[in-house]
């Protein structure tokens, strides 16, 4: 039995993943447990959980692997600055002592970090290897991948000299053929907007794809004429004339502010048209890119399947377009495309490249178990706290736990839903999330201000039983991991006055454009999943029990959490939520609480 643990830390989320005999047994990002979002440090508690998941130590495991290596990354981080000098040098003193006294010496950082685990004395110079941060990403897309053979496609801000890569997968080989250097980055592209809308970079990436639909792209061409030029295949420039993150503490520069002649958007204030339009700007601009490098792909290699990771790869938007004019007959996308997932392509790679291993493809779904891969609390786990804090409910067996949550969402309650494994990943899939009726005119708002404390823009996933989904969207593939943006299908849009046809802005929020207004965005699109019994029976059979009584298979999911937190991972977390918001109801394991 080989064991393989894989390891992401120091930069954002965090994240361990483990291996035995190459099946996926945990996986799990540390800011569920610390209750840091984006939590950067080493994941002890992390690795501690998939430890215990598998009822090993960490002596036990034979191979511990980082997600990328630190010597390539300060190589990357002197060019730069040799390069821009004397530009840069705040920067580059803000940066080196913290290299210098930390980073450039990660493996001993490591090793001490996993010795506070051991209780063995074990020898982990031996054991910790490292592989690259692209590799990481596309290992994490390929291997666990339904497909013996893909193309395969990395995007994100940067790893240690890659922003972008693509190569090919075959069983158990994973080859990568050609990369755009740093400081060339659609990510960071991406991100300078997210900054200039007053946006948290690597987290507030999602509002702006969210607030893109409000505004018109208006500034499309003047961002591909000034800031990036594409070409034909898909690659790209970037004028760092515009940029401040290789050489300051900012992500973009007085040039950029000039351009569209307007400050950065201060955090909290009014969204005006302008930042609507910008949003709906550079969201064009990377589905163009992002469509110009997919169809470069399908026509210099003539396979049928994509997949994909990296930061850009959670653009859901952009993931639709690709499925639909690509060329690519499948899509598959890691659902933690993030720096998290590159804790488990960093195992998958060892496992493949190191010991060589036939690979098991799980052709019907995939190997990554519905993402399904973190921590779960039994009803005696659940009652016990319940009991231990005096705290009313009501208990049920499972059939009438199902009736009962249905009937209260069928009423319009909103409700914390607390069941099985916690997902791996950014999304909730049915195990720790928010759900709603996606009928009502005023779920979005109320769920939005109330319960998740955020902007009222922000849209909602349904949640659809799979076998129902061509008769409410238009889409040819399955989305298990909420990854695909697509329309609903025209059959069932709402009637629209022509008073409502003149509104813009945040006003379209209030129109309703569907019989599922809830999830349906102000362009009609959905960022939907698809909901599979072989993957989460009791979620499914909410939506089967929910759709028996009002004829609509669809759910509004959310993630439960509020906003600024990470999604809930304990029984604790759930009811700290439940209570300090305006949540109707918690459902955890077979118990309903109230207020």
């Amino acid at each position: 039995m080989k064991i393989i643990l894989g390891i992401s830390a120091y930069y954002h989320d965090s994240a361990a993943a483990l291996l035995v005999d190459g099946e996926i047994i945990s996986c799990a990002q540390e800011e569920r447990f610390s209750r840091k979002k984006g939590d950067a440090s080493f994941p002890t508690e992390a690795i501690k959980y998939c430890l215990k998941e598998a009822n090993i130590s960490i002596s036990d495991v034979n191979d511990i692997v980082f997600f990328e290596k630190p010597f390539l990354k300060f190589e990357r981080l002197l060019e730069t600055y040799i390069a821009f000098a004397p530009r840069g040098f705040k920067s580059f003193a803000v940066a080196m002592p913290l290299w210098l006294k930390q980073k450039l010496f990660q493996k001993r950082l490591i090793i001490n970090e996993l010795k506070k685990i051991d209780k063995n004395k074990c020898n982990f110079d031996d054991k910790l290897n490292f592989s690259e941060h692209h590799y990481s990403h596309a290992a994490s897309a390929f291997f666990p991948s339904p497909y013996k053979k893909a193309v395969v496609l990395t995007v994100d801000g940067v790893g240690e000299w890659a922003t972008s890569t693509y190569g090919i997968g075959e069983e158990n080989n994973l080859n990568l053929y050609g990369q755009i250097d740093y400081p060339h980055s659609l990510g960071l592209l991406y991100s300078s907007f997210t900054y200039f809308l007053g946006f948290t970079v690597n987290s507030g990436e999602y509002k702006v794809m969210g607030l893109a639909p409000y505004g018109k792209p208006i500034y499309k061409d003047l961002i591909l004429e000034k800031i990036i030029d594409v070409k034909d295949d898909g690659s790209f420039f970037l004028d760092q004339k515009y940029f401040n993150y290789s050489t300051g503490l900012e992500m973009i520069s007085k040039n950029f502010l000039k351009l569209f002649n307007a400050e950065r958007r201060i955090p909290e204030s009014e969204i005006t048209d302008f930042h609507m339009d910008i949003a709906a700007s550079i969201q064009a601009v990377v589905e163009e890119v992002m469509l110009k490098i997919t169809k470069n792909l399908y026509k210099k290699y003539n396979i049928e399947n994509l997949c994909l990771a990296g930061g850009v790869a959670l653009n859901c938007v952009a993931n639709g377009k690709i499925l639909r004019e690509s060329g690519f007959k499948n899509i598959w996308v890691q659902p933690a495309a993030g720096d998290a997932g590159g804790a488990l392509g960093a195992a998958y790679s060892l496992w493949y490249l190191k010991y060589k291993m036939k690979r098991k493809i799980i052709e019907k779904t995939d190997s990554m178990k519905g993402s399904y891969l973190g921590p779960s609390f039994s009803n005696i786990e659940i009652k016990s706290f319940l009991e231990k804090n005096n705290i009313d409910y009501n208990e049920y067996d499972d059939k009438t736990l199902l009736t009962q949550t249905a009937n209260e969402l069928k009423m319009g309650k909103s409700v914390g839903w607390f069941q099985g494994r916690m997902e791996f990943g950014p999304r909730a899939l049915g195990s720790r999330s928010i759900l709603g009726d996606p009928r009502s005119e005023t779920m979005q708002k109320n769920m939005n201000l109330k319960i998740k404390f955020r902007e009222s823009f922000r849209p909602f996933a349904p949640a659809i039983m799979n076998e129902h989904l061509k008769e409410w969207f238009n889409i040819n593939s399955e989305s298990p991991y909420m990854l695909f943006v697509t329309n609903i299908l025209e059959k069932h849009f709402a009637a629209v006055s022509e008073k409502d046809k003149n509104k813009k802005g945040i006003d379209l929020l209030n129109i309703k454009r569907s019989s599922l207004p809830a999830t349906t965005h102000v362009d009609y699109s959905s960022r939907i999943q698809t909901v599979h019994k072989e993957t989460n029976l009791k979620f499914y059979n909410l939506l089967k029990e929910f759709y028996e009584q009002t004829n609509c298979p669809v759910l509004i999911n959310t993630s439960f959490n509020v906003r600024g937190e990470p999604i809930v991972c304990s029984i604790q977390d759930a009811y700290n939520c439940f209570i300090k918001t305006n949540l109707d109801i918690l459902v955890c394991g077979n118990y309903i609480l109230k207020k």
